[in-house]
């Protein structure tokens, strides 16, 4: 029997990057690791050829090349960040563990204190410390983190007045671009943690989630904000609140795209009886906007503006050209 959408989904999101940094690997290995039968895993991997990139044609879609009984990403359509917990999600998962291996009576004690390692090894041990509050109302914290990654090196920056070149990925843009930043506090906000910088490149005060932070380089230079730069005020969404110059969707979302309102910061939020939810989401690009309303398909009716409406409905009718003409 095929596996649930709900077990299979986050399988699919973490194959191809799984994939590219083992090329060449046989799929009973694969197999293996993801703890799925041989023969689920080549299902996935079947259904990765119809997975890719608005347009949905040659060149737009995932890649794979078999030889024998291995398998090779030959192209990512952008699949290529693996899935990443956060700070706060890590910490949960590992507290779980331990408990479960203390627990009397488990079967595999042994599996799970190889989940543990493995969790800690790459997460890191995350601890958060309150301290007081510093330029307003968010909540200063310390990382607890593996020597040597870029939360480390964020925390440092901070903690030693140095400017910052991160490589960061933005959710609103989805974009990986480097920027030189002045470090001026860490905040935690709804259970992640920001960095408040000046962004030399936006000529503003921005927030960097840090677990959308690649790489961070500690610079041989103090921070210096200009004089007038001020960290944001107020706490949880007001502080997560875009620019006022971005621009403001009105959406419906049914059941399915719910999570699109935890995963990106939405304002106005109103939950129907049917499930579904009525809101407004602020975004800097056009064309991402466009491809994220096309990802959720029909869970999601877009109200407002009239502008985006119409690009949505243009993109959609391109791609439904591009599948009559290759039928």
């Amino acid at each position: 029997m095929t596996a649930g959408v709900a077990e299979r989904l986050p399988r699919l999101l973490t194959l191809v990057p799984y994939l590219l940094a083992r090329p060449g690997i046989a799929v009973a290995e694969a197999a293996a690791d993801f703890g799925v039968a041989e023969a689920q895993l080549r299902r996935d991997l079947e259904l990765l050829w119809m997975c890719g990139l608005p347009g949905y044609g040659p060149g737009d879609l995932v890649d794979l090349s078999f030889e024998g009984d291995t398998v090779t990403v030959t192209f990512d359509a952008g699949m290529r960040r693996p899935l990443r917990l956060s700070g706060d999600e890590a910490a949960t998962l590992a507290v779980a563990l331990r408990a479960l291996a203390d627990a009397p009576g488990v079967v595999d004690a042994d599996a799970v204190q190889r989940a543990l390692a493995k969790i800690e090894d790459a997460a890191g041990r995350v601890g958060v410390e309150a301290a007081e509050p510093v330029m307003g109302e968010g909540v200063a914290v310390g990382l607890g983190r593996a020597p040597g990654g870029a939360e480390d090196a964020v925390r440092r920056g901070v903690e030693t007045g140095r400017a910052l070149r991160l490589t960061y990925y933005s959710a609103s843009r989805d974009a990986v671009g480097r920027r030189v930043v002045d470090p001026m506090r860490l905040l935690l906000v709804d259970a992640s943690v920001y960095l408040e910088a000046w962004c030399r490149r936006a000529e503003g005060v921005r927030l960097f989630r840090l677990d959308r932070v690649d790489d961070a380089e500690v610079l041989d230079e103090p921070s210096a904000p200009p004089p007038g730069a001020r960290g944001r005020e107020g706490s949880g969404e007001d502080l997560l609140r875009p620019d006022d110059g971005a621009h403001v969707a009105a959406l419906v979302l049914r059941p399915a795209a719910r999570w699109v309102a935890e995963y990106y910061p939405v304002e106005g939020l109103h939950a129907d009886a049917d499930g579904s939810a009525r809101l407004t989401m602020r975004y800097g690009d056009r064309d991402w906007m466009v491809r994220l309303l096309l990802g959720l398909g029909d869970a999601v009716e877009v109200l407002a503006p009239p502008d985006l409406v119409e690009a949505r409905r243009a993109r959609a009718r391109e791609a439904l050209a591009v599948y009559g003409e290759g039928s």
